[in-house]
């Protein structure tokens, strides 16, 4: 039987960190991966460009982690977004930030961080096994014992389950690591989609393909201030993405256009615009001529009418109409067509220090099988860059 200080399931950049991490201050370390390349999933985020972090300071990260982001200031403060910027930078891959605080390789190529990652592993001599399932772990006394698909045994003191969620299980995220919890009796929350494009009961045919920046969404009591798209099936870009995590149910969104004025002092705006050209010439300036043409519709004002010739209260419709768009949503997609996982190994029983679980000595759970979630914008893999580097080298 081969024996390893350390195995690492899963081959995302949470168990390639990991393996970083461990073989880093010289433990042996082996790495099983199912697909036959690392870092599938990883390879489509960002486009295919990999928003590999974020920029902002860790308060920022935390409330962009809506899904228990105060765990991780152990795991922070012991490794964080900027010492994942230090680290792609002293290993020959210098990123480059874009709006919102977003990191990407200089090479726009999500193979370049995966590349990296590889590289490093293979200075450091971990062991990587691909197009290998694990079918089954064990512990005996002070050991585990890993079984592949190719009949071997393994034997290692510590075994990092990085196997991801249940989102793209075409990636190899078919929810293993759970079940790994579940042999050991570690409770698991419920899973639940999260990240995920908005369907809704009348999708706007009219706006598809409209994409808004800054747009204000509220839902329920949470508001949140990023671009949005709108499609053919309902609402996509990081402003849905991001309220989905607070849609369980049917629900009613709503949009503020102009966060920065209230409905009197928008319209006392407009007044100040030439009053001799039609409303939608007139109000061009202000919104998109698709919106402005179908929010004029709505509050029945005709777009060829000349601005002076529409009442007061008419103007106060359309003003409130654009700082408080009401729209329908009928659902979120499903969990595997979503971009993240919401729930998971329960993190009462992990350690936050180490993220080994507090009943099992020597298994440890990093990423996103944890039950933590995050925004898009590099935050989620910031959280399972993190994680692998904690639980690695602890």
């Amino acid at each position: 039987m081969n024996k390893y200080d350390t195995i690492v399931i899963g081959g995302g950049p949470s168990g390639m960190m990991a393996s970083i991490g461990s073989s880093y201050y010289g433990h042996s370390t082996m790495l099983i991966e199912k697909n036959r390349r690392l870092g599938k999933k990883l390879s489509m985020t960002g486009g295919g460009r990999c928003n590999v972090t974020n920029n902002a300071n860790i308060d920022e990260i935390i409330e962009n982690i809506p899904g228990n982001g105060r765990f991780l200031h152990s795991t922070f403060s012991q490794f964080d977004n900027q010492d994942i910027i230090n680290f792609f930078q002293d290993n020959g891959t210098p990123l480059k930030e874009e709006d919102h605080g977003r990191m990407f390789p200089t090479t726009d190529k999500s193979m370049t961080i995966i590349n990296a990652l590889i590289d490093k592993m293979k200075e450091l001599g971990v062991t990587i096994k691909t197009k290998v399932e694990v079918v089954s772990v064990k512990k005996t006394g002070d050991f585990f014992v890993v079984k592949t698909s190719d009949k071997e045994e393994y034997q290692a003191s510590r075994v990092i389950v990085a196997t991801g969620g249940k989102t793209y299980p075409s990636t190899g995220s078919t929810g293993f690591g759970h079940e790994i919890a579940r042999r050991f009796d570690i409770p698991l929350t419920d899973l639940r989609p999260s990240e995920s494009p908005l369907i809704m009961n009348k999708p706007i045919k009219d706006l598809q393909g409209i994409s808004m920046d800054d747009v204000t969404v509220k839902v329920g009591k949470k508001t949140i201030v990023h671009d949005i798209l709108f499609t053919h099936f309902g609402l996509s870009g990081p402003a849905a993405l991001r309220a989905s995590t607070y849609i369980k149910e049917p629900t009613n969104i709503y949009l503020d256009l102009f966060d920065n004025l209230n409905q009197e002092e928008l319209v006392k705006k407009w007044l100040t615009f030439d009053e001799n050209k039609a409303i939608k010439n007139s109000l061009k300036s202000e919104f998109q001529e698709r919106v402005l043409l179908y929010l004029l519709n709505i509050v029945g004002i005709e777009p060829q009418t000349p601005l002076k010739q529409v009442s007061k209260q008419k103007l106060q419709e359309l003003a409130h109409l654009a700082k408080n768009w009401e729209l329908a949503i009928e659902k979120t997609f499903s969990l595997e067509k979503s971009f993240v996982t919401a729930g998971g190994v329960e993190l009462k029983n992990i350690n936050p220090k180490t993220l080994e679980s507090k009943t099992v000595p020597g298994l440890y759970f990093v990423g996103e099988v944890l039950d933590i979630n995050a925004h898009t914008g590099g935050y989620n893999i910031t959280s399972a860059l993190a994680t692998g580097w904690v639980a690695g080298t602890n």
